[in-house]
């Protein structure tokens, strides 16, 4: 290896580790479901993004065999060559459908679709509106397309008219996008989309709305911006297809025109293979399943009103969630890595999440309960809580 690069790695490596950043992998011993085993002990699993349960449902999993059977493990090649089959155009339609617009593009991730999305559609003679929390990807999606950042206060719509006007007025952009999240990841907000699209119709704003971890949580599963009826309303519906969903994938939704010049101009779905029929098959038996019945949905709200209590109750800071989305905010990032540690210890995998990931002195961990998971294994879990935050001084 090369010296420089030798000690650059050590070195780096080390800070992070001493400042409490470094993030270690545990890698889960089968099934992601509500309890997990690592190292050979099962946990109560808090750190899945698997909210419905629908990683691991039975007919799921028959629908990603048999697709298997049919039409093999891989797609054999990008979509705009021979790989997009019949069941890609199938997942699509059935995305427009869940999401309520013309039409709809699949990517291979959720982190593909911002890196595809924004750069096909904004470039260097452009300005995107940005809130400050949103995800890495969009962040960066938006260098990518090179257009000019403007970041906006956290879900404050003052400061995004006053940008949006000065953007509009100056004369120097050719077209202005508002991008936001629909439910901010790390702190279960979500973002105020009935004044986000009145400011958009003021100053003409593209609107773009990454519904990742929205999608199948809010509007009874069918996002964000159908919990506020905005479906005809936002430019860009954003999603992954596997959170909620359970699979892997991501897709965009909006007008029949915008998918088209995304299926001629965005990278990774040019130069990409296509995802795997299995996928494929798998993720459209678990949107039907999500339109068909609210019962995991339902569920799904149940248990995280009931965590969320009972952590408020026991006197963790839990933010300003209005999701199942729970976190418990340590402040110190070291402190914060020792409460995730203790917790594994005593039987509850909550991963600490630290910077960059949220902002420095905002160290937490983050709850994600899942329709899978039962009253008792959450009353267990938030016994442990209660042991370890007072153990540690974070409870008094």
């Amino acid at each position: 290896m090369s010296k420089i690069l030798d000690k650059f790695l050590n070195e780096n490596l080390e800070e992070l580790r001493n400042a409490g950043l470094y993030n270690e992998i545990d890698p889960v011993e089968g099934p992601n479901g509500p309890t997990i085993k690592i190292g050979g002990k099962e946990l109560i699993n808090l750190s899945s993004n698997n909210y419905l349960g629908l990683a691991t449902d039975e007919d799921l999993k028959v629908l990603a065999k048999e697709a298997t059977d049919k039409y093999g493990v891989g797609a054999g090649a990008v979509r705009t060559i021979n790989g997009t089959l019949d069941i890609h155009v199938e997942l699509e339609k059935k995305i427009a459908e869940f999401k309520g617009t013309e039409a709809a593009i699949s990517y291979q991730s959720g982190f593909n679709c911002n890196m595809a999305a924004i750069s096909a559609v904004m470039n260097k003679q452009d300005a995107i509106l940005s809130d400050e929390l949103n995800h890495a990807s969009i962040i960066d999606g938006c260098r990518l397309s090179g257009a000019k950042i403007i970041r906006v206060k956290h879900q404050d719509m003052d400061d995004l008219r006053a940008k949006a006007k000065e953007a509009t007025e100056s004369g120097e952009y050719g077209k202005v996008m508002y991008i936001t999240d629909g439910v901010f990841s790390m702190d279960g907000n979500v973002a105020n989309l009935p004044e986000i699209v009145e400011i958009a119709k003021e100053f003409d704003l593209i609107t773009y709305v990454d519904d990742a971890h929205g999608s199948g949580v809010m509007g009874k599963g069918k996002g964000t911006v159908k919990h506020f009826g905005l479906e005809k309303e936002i430019d860009m519906q954003m999603g992954t297809l596997s959170k909620a969903v359970g699979v892997v994938g991501g897709y965009v939704a909006g007008k029949q025109n915008l998918i088209d010049w995304l299926k001629v101009r965005s990278r990774p779905f040019l130069f990409s293979t296509a995802v795997t029929p299995a996928d494929v098959a798998a993720t459209q038996g678990a949107l039907q399943k999500i339109m068909d019945s609210t019962e995991l949905h339902d569920k799904l709200w149940e248990n995280g009103d009931y965590l969320k209590a009972g952590l408020k109750k026991l006197g963790f800071d839990i933010g300003q969630s209005e999701t199942p989305i729970t976190p418990c905010i340590i402040g110190e990032e070291k402190l914060a890595q020792k409460f995730s540690k203790r917790l594994m210890e005593e039987g509850v995998y909550a991963k600490a999440i630290v910077f960059p990931t949220v902002p420095r002195g905002t160290g937490r961990v983050r709850n994600m309960p899942t329709a899978a998971h039962t009253k008792e294994m959450l009353d267990e879990a938030l016994a442990i809580y209660e042991k370890v935050g007072k153990e540690l001084g974070i409870l008094k």
